[in-house]
């Protein structure tokens, strides 16, 4: 049996190129496009992406909401909103840990394995990094260990100092778990190409 661990990656690379069931967009609340992930991910799936987010409504901050993953060699696309950074004191961090939750609930409900997140709110939204990132993995962590079933989680990082922000973060969170230095789960991964894979 696979521990936590094992179904954790975390690389640098281009979100919009991964091959895995979903890959999660770091939306705003209208949902019909933006800058950073957001436009990344809508330019590279192509119109029929914004056709289908003008049915959704929206989406609140710390949800989540599921589209077809059109051009993208992800099958789905999973769009949350992250809170935008005040100073700590608004719920941010509770808002954020919803982001992760929502994704997840996501992955349950329509039978998906595999994710690939980038770094939600640490872009204009201005959630601190180091911060953000024990979020995400404080909270993946809750969710393999209750769902083993779950393949992979994959943290593609927008570059080197985002990279090992989330590496060290995982050696505090799984300090019982961690492999020794090399071991792939906390390496960087092959990159596919430049992103600015913080999510607004």
């Amino acid at each position: 049996m696979k521990t936590v661990l094992d179904r954790i990656a975390i690389i640098t690379g281009d979100i919009v190129t991964q091959k895995v069931d979903a890959i999660v967009n770091a939306a705003n609340k209208s949902l019909l496009g933006g800058g950073g992930v957001d436009g990344a991910i809508h330019r590279a799936a192509g119109p029929g992406l914004l056709q289908e987010c003008r049915s959704l409504n929206g989406c609140a901050t710390g949800e989540a909401k599921i589209t077809a993953g059109y051009h993208l060699p992800a099958k789905h696309i999973v769009h949350t909103v992250g809170p935008i950074w005040e100073d700590g004191t608004h719920g941010e961090d509770e808002a954020l840990a919803r982001c992760y939750q929502s994704c997840f609930a996501l992955m349950k409900t329509h039978r998906l394995f595999t994710i690939a997140f980038p770094s939600i709110s640490t872009g204009i939204y201005n959630f601190p990094l180091a911060r953000a990132c024990r979020i995400a993995l404080t909270q993946t962590r809750i969710f393999l260990e209750n769902n083993q079933e779950i393949h992979q989680v994959v943290f593609v990082c927008y570059g080197p100092g985002a990279l090992r922000c989330y590496q060290e973060a995982a050696q505090e969170i799984f300090v019982a778990e961690t492999p020794p230095t090399g071991s792939s789960s906390l390496q960087d991964g092959p990159a596919t190409g430049e992103n600015p894979a913080s999510g607004h």
